[in-house]
């Protein structure tokens, strides 16, 4: 087997045993990153080849640190990686440089990752289309006219083209759910709180976004995933879980799973959509699995409202500073801005009644737990559209009337921060990829990968069928 083919979990088993060295991992990467980037514009800001040799060599002759010994990683372009660019996506951040890792970039260094560069994002992680003005589009392997998703489009694509073996992501709105669907690999949301952020800033009101793991196996997935997770003793609302990966062992019991399907028809859903999410499901059931087609669970218009008032408060949060600055407001794209003038307008009240819309939504989904334990939805209501499209305008002739309504379909799960696995699904409309949200109660994760686990043993579609 190729090198770059195997897991991360397989690689870093065959550094420890020295049937390979992070010089010729790193070598094989390299390489890989020469012959394809230039067509995905997947990895961007890369490490000089000299340096990158030399920390190679440098982690052959030390003792080991941790799982991740040797083996390269390139981290997504929001977060800090110590000597890199973190731009961003913006003009305004173009060659900033950061001063120092990220927390959960830190735990990544210090399990022995060698990082080599950064993954493309969309401007500010907004919209799950991966183009900006600093780096341009990443293309989707399968087919390169069309997008690799977002916002961490550029590490799905490049697990995909097998240029690093795991990658983080981070997912407000899908971000890890959508690109992995599309690039026909795995990406975790986990549970709300497991992987912290920053220390900085305000730490209580917005409790949205996470960042997580993405791999071409959920095993590595549990093995990120335990590298990143853990309460920051600085931040007020951490947790810390048992590890997964030791909890991935044997089949999962047979799992009630309810299909939410479109949502009694508030989500539209382009051609064959459907149709690859229920052919996936009914395998899922020859596993041994009890699935249920279940009637929508609380008003998908009352949620999106709560979720488009919450989430133009917590971006008006981060980048208000930025809107009010005359000077550098016009570097911003349209729908930041639009994003963040909302934000700015909405009065304290409105922000109220949209956290009891979600305290309401969480009682509810408390409740289907009782009688499920995984819900399942698409990862997103369409294919892969045109790279050059800023976002798609309709779906099934059902305008958009937002730059992110088209990702309606990740809501439910990020509004309460509940853990879902993407899983590959297979291939639809032009031989493109497709995804499964599966989405468990808080703290289920572990539950989640196993089944993702038992999945991939019967499928393995990043193996089978590779761009």
């Amino acid at each position: 087997m190729d090198i770059l083919d195997m897991g991360a979990l397989a690689q870093s088993e065959a550094l420890a045993e020295g049937s390979l060295s992070a010089v010729a991992l790193m070598e094989a990467t390299l390489a890989r990153i020469e012959a394809v980037n230039g067509r995905v514009n997947a990895i961007v800001s890369l490490r000089s080849a000299d340096a990158l040799m030399a920390e190679a060599r440098a982690a052959d002759a030390a003792p080991r640190r941790g799982w991740l010994h040797g083996i390269p990683m390139a981290i997504k372009d929001l977060a800090d990686a110590k000597g890199l660019p973190t731009s961003m996506g913006s003009p305004l951040f173009a060659g900033t440089v950061a001063q120092k890792d990220s927390v959960f970039v830190g735990r990544l260094r210090a399990a022995g990752a060698i990082i080599i560069g950064k993954t493309n994002t969309p401007e500010f992680g907004l919209g799950s289309h991966t183009f900006n003005p600093v780096h341009g589009a990443t293309c989707n392997p399968y087919d390169l006219t069309k997008s690799a998703g977002g916002s961490s489009g550029g590490a799905a694509a490049a697990l995909a083209c097998g240029m690093v073996s795991v990658a983080d992501g981070s997912d407000m709105m899908g971000s890890l759910r959508n690109p992995a669907g599309w690039n026909n690999v795995y990406g975790m949301r986990p549970s709300w709180g497991t992987v912290p952020g920053e220390p900085e800033g305000d730490m209580y009101l917005h409790q949205l976004a996470t960042s997580g793991p993405m791999a071409r196996t959920p095993r590595d997935l549990a093995a990120l995933l335990d590298t990143m997770t853990g309460a920051d003793p600085r931040q007020p609302l951490g947790v810390s879980p048992a590890a997964t990966l030791p909890q991935m062992s044997g089949q999962p019991a047979a799992l009630r799973i309810g299909w939410l399907g479109d949502w009694g028809g508030a989500f539209p859903y382009e051609g064959g959509i459907m149709q690859l999410s229920e052919a996936a499901l009914g395998q899922i059931a020859d596993l041994g699995h009890d699935v249920t087609h279940m009637p929508p669970p609380f008003d998908a218009e009352t949620m999106w409202d709560a979720w488009i008032t919450l989430r133009s408060f917590a971006v008006a949060s981060g980048l208000g500073p930025i809107f009010e600055n005359a000077e550098k407001r016009h570097h911003l794209k349209e729908a930041a801005q639009w994003e963040i003038e909302r934000g700015l307008a909405l009065s304290a009240r409105a922000v109220q009644r949209a956290s009891e819309v979600r305290s309401a939504w969480f009682r509810a989904a408390a409740g289907l737990f009782e009688t499920m334990d995984v819900l399942v939805l698409p990862s997103a209501q369409l294919w892969p559209f045109a790279v050059g499209d800023v976002h798609p305008t309709e779906i099934a002739g059902q305008r958009m009337d937002t730059y992110h309504r088209w990702m309606q379909v990740v809501v439910p799960a990020g509004l309460i921060g509940l853990p879902v696995v993407n899983v590959p699904a297979g291939f639809g409309k032009d031989g493109l990829p497709g995804g499964l949200q599966l989405i468990g109660r808080q703290g289920s994760d572990a539950q989640l990968l196993r089944l993702a686990q038992q999945w991939h043993e019967a499928t393995h579609w990043p193996q089978t069928r590779r761009p």
